[in-house]
């Protein structure tokens, strides 16, 4: 069941995007608002809260920032007044022109990309804030998680990306893109809302990328966010997924393929003493044990 609102207090919120002297509230002040119009009706609460956050964020944003705000809710009809009223009365002298020539603000597959570790976390943490519509249901399906994690297992990135097309309904090129990031963030948003379990995300995450996996502590602050977001968060970023990154049909593809059949079977002897080293590598007394 998605809950409304999870926001924290403001001040709590302020203090995150603050936190290791990166201001980033002006990134979440662009995600919030995208995902705000996304949405044609609010109820009062949804207003309100949405109204107290952008407000404080305003006072920190730059004038792009706040010129990408404004376009976005002037073409929006329910947009609040208050927050109108506080663009309008921020807006810098004409003649240096910076709030007029403000380049359009990228959709929020790309903000999020762009986004650091951090910015990521924050966006996660606070993203069931909206209800944004999913145009269809992830596969979550028994066979379709062992696949994706399989093909973890064997470095096969390929045959994962693939495999995570189809169960999130999305582009080939957001999933190879999903696959292939360096950080590993949208690894977690995809397993948390296929319904994965803790120690298949920790095993994806420990061979897919060895950018990810050779980190003992990046695998660590991975499987915390995993815990740390909720179902509703990753759904709503699945459906900004599916809608801004383009939905594409699921190929018809037989199950196992001849080529994934050979790769399974050249790595078997291997992949096993390799998976088994890999698992050595976790904290025993961090969240990352098996569950």
């Amino acid at each position: 069941m998605r809950k409304s609102f999870a926001f924290p207090t403001l001040d709590n919120l302020v203090d995150l995007a603050c936190r290791d002297g990166v201001d980033i509230r002006p990134t979440l002040l662009r995600v919030l608002t995208d995902l705000y119009v996304q949405k044609p009706v609010h109820s009062s609460e949804e207003e309100v809260q949405y109204v107290e956050l952008a407000l404080g964020l305003i006072e920190a944003a730059d004038a792009p920032t706040k010129a990408v705000v404004a376009s976005r809710l002037a073409a929006y009809p329910a947009a609040p007044l208050a927050i109108l009223s506080k663009l309008e009365s921020q807006k810098p002298p004409a003649e240096t022109k910076p709030y007029i020539e403000a380049k359009a603000e990228p959709d929020l597959v790309e903000l999020f990309f762009a986004a650091s570790a951090d910015e990521r976390r924050l966006i996660l943490t606070n993203l069931d804030v909206i209800d944004v519509p999913m145009q269809r249901r992830p596969a979550a399906a028994g066979d379709m998680i062992a696949r994706l994690e399989n093909a973890a297992l064997h470095h096969n990135v390929g045959e994962f990306a693939r495999t995570l097309e189809r169960a999130l309904g999305v582009s080939q090129a957001l999933a190879d893109r999903i696959a292939n990031d360096p950080s590993g963030e949208p690894i977690v948003v995809a397993a948390k809302a296929l319904g994965m379990k803790a120690a298949v995300v920790q095993r994806i995450l420990l061979f897919l990328n060895p950018q990810v996996g050779q980190s003992v502590k990046q695998v660590y602050d991975l499987a915390r966010l995993f815990d740390e977001i909720t179902p509703a968060a990753a759904e709503s970023m699945l459906a900004i997924w599916q809608q801004t990154g383009g939905q594409h049909r699921p190929r018809h593809e037989p199950l196992h393929r001849d080529g994934a059949h050979r790769n399974a079977r050249s790595h078997a002897t291997h992949g096993g003493h390799s998976v088994a080293r890999r698992r050595d590598l976790l904290p025993s007394r961090s969240r990352l044990s098996e569950r």
